[in-house]
């Protein structure tokens, strides 16, 4: 979820969802209310540095900032709250080390909290960013909202020379209602010549290389990231009004192999 910049403005395709997946890993989030999601998936990046982004939470480890709901679902909870030097704390929960995808699908069913200044993200970054840094990594962005337009999401890509404000993006805008007002399924398709995001089935945004001002950076391995923060360069910050505690649901996380050929 580096700083991110949409290019266009999305009119979902007319194209039907793929059929041909196999699922090979999900999350359902099962367990007791309050409980911690699966330490050996989820892992917490703790800290509040700003993360690159000029953001205002501090994220931690904590269950009161991320937890399971006891109904199959993950809650990342942002709170106003004085803590290690910061006005507010969330939760950024990545699988960094413990589950990493190539080629295939990666959905999940989200739902969004609504207010200026909250803004949550279903995001991946290459596997080698210990390695090669960022962007060369190459990043994916899923899903990411502001909340100060409840009625919108983004897909973007950032990778060497086409990251923060150059990053290659489009967004999608709901005809009715708001992504705060119930689930929706976000899922990105990965293979060697495109990227293709899709909104509960419709197609948003496709990526091929040669959209891109430099290399394609999308042929390895990704980890998962699912974060809410507070303020940074993207978005405008907290207001008064702005409803805290503010809470990002995430219903279910999936990965799919393809078990037939691109067209």
């Amino acid at each position: 979820m580096i700083l991110l910049l949409a290019l266009a403005c999305a009119s979902p395709d007319d194209v039907p969802l793929e059929t041909g997946w196999t699922l090979v890993w999900s999350d359902s989030f099962a367990g007791a209310a309050g409980s911690a999601p699966d330490p050996d998936v989820w892992v917490p990046d703790v800290g509040g540095d700003g993360w690159g982004n000029a953001q205002l939470e501090y994220n931690t480890d904590r269950t009161d900032n991320a937890q399971l709901d006891g109904e199959g679902r993950l809650a990342i909870i942002a709170k106003r709250e004085d803590y290690m030097g910061n006005a507010y704390t969330s939760a950024r929960l990545t699988t960094n080390g413990t589950k990493a995808f190539g080629a295939g699908r990666i959905e999940a069913d989200l739902q969004m909290p609504a207010g200026t200044g909250l803004w949550p993200a279903f995001w991946a970054l290459g596997d080698d960013f210990g390695d090669v840094g960022w962007p060369d990594c190459g990043e994916i962005d899923i899903m990411e909202m502001r909340g100060e337009e409840p009625e919108v999401t983004l897909a973007t890509v950032h990778g060497p020379g086409y990251s923060g404000a150059s990053a290659y993006g489009d967004d999608y805008r709901l005809r009715d209602g708001a992504f705060s007002e119930g689930f929706h399924t976000f899922a990105v398709d990965i293979d060697t010549e495109h990227l293709a995001f899709w909104m509960d089935d419709v197609r948003v945004h496709v990526v091929r290389p040669g959209d891109l001002a430099g290399a394609w950076a999308f042929d390895g391995e990704f980890f998962l990231l699912l974060n809410l923060a507070v303020g940074g360069y993207f978005l405008e910050e907290p207001t008064a009004d702005t409803p805290f505690p503010a809470t990002f649901l995430v219903d279910e996380v999936r990965v799919f192999e393809r078990t037939q050929p691109v067209e």
